[in-house]
């Protein structure tokens, strides 16, 4: 018996056997300093709340002395006095002054974790050129405070230049301790500026150049916008902020072109 071959007209019938599957592909994996989206949002949410946690404790703080504040803030008035209008006047001014003192006193913490969450983005170079403008940061926050308390009694005189025996100047608490936390905080904040110039041309969006051809476009910016963010509509927050921003952004220009930007 001839042996069993699956051999018909010259074509030998092979088995088809089914193809080996091809090994699954690991993700590769990622390079040493990388994160991930998701790693990059929880560290984003670790530092907001440890920026939190500093601006409660300054907040405490601030709550402990904020009759002694008050005080200083109310100085400037011709009667050094404020009327309260509804029963929970009181402490929601208590509240407001004592959150504003929590954020002044914490910003030291607030820019260390801004500059934490930045830095492993940057390049060593980048890093070493840029670390030396947080403490300056913070004196420039520091500027910004201490410029508002001193031409705080200016505006306020101005402001009250015109009122008379008929117009009464009975302050509302309220309204002017709103009128003072605001005007202190924007004016710590418009501040970091030169920050965010230097900044911009270490990555090569400005350069002194620029800059310097932009001068009367910068002047009209810093003038509108020193106008616009003072909460009082007086003349001489304005021009004090205005003036000190003006010094601020030649001063910048110089250093980006010391830095050969």
């Amino acid at each position: 018996m001839a042996e069993a071959e699956a051999v018909q007209d010259g074509v030998v019938a092979v088995r088809a056997e089914p193809p080996e599957p091809e090994p699954a592909r690991e993700p590769a994996p990622a390079q040493a300093g990388e994160m991930s989206l998701v790693g990059h949002l929880a560290e984003l949410r670790d530092r907001l709340v440890r920026s939190i946690i500093f601006i409660a404790i300054g907040s405490a703080i601030g709550f402990y002395f904020w009759k002694d504040i008050r005080n200083i803030l109310l100085d400037p008035l011709p009667t050094g006095t404020v009327q309260v209008l509804g029963p929970g006047d009181a402490f929601m001014i208590a509240l407001r002054i004592s959150i504003i003192t929590g954020i002044i006193l914490a910003m030291p913490v607030i820019l260390h974790q801004l500059w934490a969450f930045v830095a492993p983005g940057l390049t060593p170079s980048e890093r070493s050129t840029v670390r030396p403008w947080i403490p300056l940061a913070l004196l420039f926050f520091v500027l910004g405070v201490g410029l508002a308390y001193l031409i705080l009694p200016f505006a306020v005189g101005f402001l009250l230049s015109f009122t008379d025996d008929r117009l009464v100047g009975n302050l509302a608490a309220g309204p002017y301790f709103d009128f003072v936390t605001t005007m202190f905080l924007a004016f710590g904040l418009i501040m970091e500026f030169p920050i965010i110039l230097y900044g911009l041309s270490r990555v090569g969006i400005v350069t002194s150049a620029r800059l310097v051809a932009s001068r009367r476009i910068a002047i009209l910016v810093i003038a509108v916008f020193a106008a616009g963010i003072t909460p009082g509509g007086d003349l001489v927050s304005p021009i004090a902020l205005g003036g000190t921003m003006y010094l601020l952004f030649e001063g910048t220009v110089f250093f980006i072109r010391r830095s050969g930007r």
